[in-house]
């Protein structure tokens, strides 16, 4: 488990979260206090944070008993001026074939009363899911105080090398002056001096002024100085222009995947982001409105097909990055996933 206290951190600074692995119910019991917790830290009403209580409870309660590997992500989640709790359910268990009949009150696969997901449903404010028979399930879900806000555009997941509590790997999203960036960065080694590179670099991204790819990446290049450094890349989707324009350092992948076509790899340059710098240069990639753009740190390999999860492309950015997460990221490293596509 990681975590550590969130309620300062300002909106559009994503912290990493606690993840814990869910295989018996006091597993899930531990889940249930520690949203509870996070909630009364955020400032969430009782009406809500009961509510939470629920979805958490469920949710846990469904890897306890039906998944293979499950693990389950509690985080914060700011956006509209609000302060939220999220979790994401990742397992490795028999998948379902037909979500819509799953949500129902009465189904279930382990001779339960069948009420999990439908309680998740009605107690969340917002909630998405994908299932593949025979590789997993992946749920994501948020709970907010008041009127939920607009559903992002990009979303991300971070998970740290085993055995430290803290992930290297961060990512960021901003609306810069009408310019919707995305940031994917890689702190150099692992622990806390990678964490502490990778967030100074998360809120350089934030600060930076409203500049193409290329210039942001170089104002990170400069304000990062003082740390041992990341790889980092930066892509703009211009809806208008129907392009991605991309700049990185460093060992981030960027990908361009549309339903039907082959994948499109984007460039990162050598270096280091902070140390070394050959050169910064931007590369324009056409994007239409049915594709997303995936970025990720060298803790995820490129050794999945997007055709084995059918459907997963239409699905919300935090679930396309959590199954990419689960079934491409390694043990041996910190790893990060970032999804975007045009808004």
């Amino acid at each position: 488990m990681s975590g550590g206290a969130v309620a300062s951190l300002p909106e559009g600074l994503l912290d990493g979260g606690a993840w814990f692995r869910v295989e018996a119910a006091p597993n899930a019991s531990t889940v249930r206090r520690s949203a509870e917790r996070l909630a009364v830290e955020l400032g969430m009403p009782e009406r809500r944070i009961n509510d939470l209580s629920i979805v958490a409870a469920e949710a846990a309660g469904n890897l306890a008993k039906h998944a293979d590997e499950g693990v389950l992500l509690v985080r914060a989640v700011r956006r509209g001026g609000q302060a939220g709790v999220e979790l994401i359910a990742l397992d490795r268990g028999p998948g379902m074939a037909d979500l819509a009949h799953s949500f129902g009150d009465g189904h279930s696969t382990a001779g339960t009363l069948g009420i999990g997901l439908g309680a998740i449903v009605r107690q969340a404010t917002w909630c998405d899911m994908h299932s593949v028979p025979g590789k997993g399930t992946v749920l994501a879900v948020q709970v907010w105080p008041g009127e939920p806000p607009t559903t992002p555009w990009a979303a991300g997941i971070t998970r740290p090398i085993t055995g430290e509590p803290i992930s290297g790997d961060a990512f960021a999203v901003r609306d810069a002056d009408g310019r919707r960036q995305v940031m994917m960065c890689d702190g150099l080694g692992h622990g806390g001096p990678a964490a502490a590179a990778a967030h100074e670099a998360v809120r350089a991204f934030i600060d930076a002024p409203a500049a193409p790819p290329a210039a942001v990446l170089e104002h990170l290049h400069r304000r990062i100085s003082h740390t041992r450094g990341a790889a980092v890349a930066v892509a703009e989707l211009d809806a208008g222009a129907g392009l991605v324009r991309y700049a990185g350092l460093g060992n981030i992948a960027g990908t361009v995947l549309t339903p039907g076509l082959p994948r499109k790899g984007m460039v990162s340059l050598p270096g280091i982001t902070g140390h070394q710098r050959r050169q910064i240069r931007e590369f324009d990639y056409p994007i239409t409105r049915d594709a997303i753009v995936l970025m990720h740190s060298d803790g995820v390999v490129d050794r999945w097909d997007p055709a084995d999860y059918p459907g997963l492309l239409v699905r919300s950015p935090l679930v396309i990055a959590a199954t990419v997460l689960r079934d491409a990221g390694v043990r041996r490293d910190d790893a990060g996933v970032l999804v975007a596509r045009l808004p």
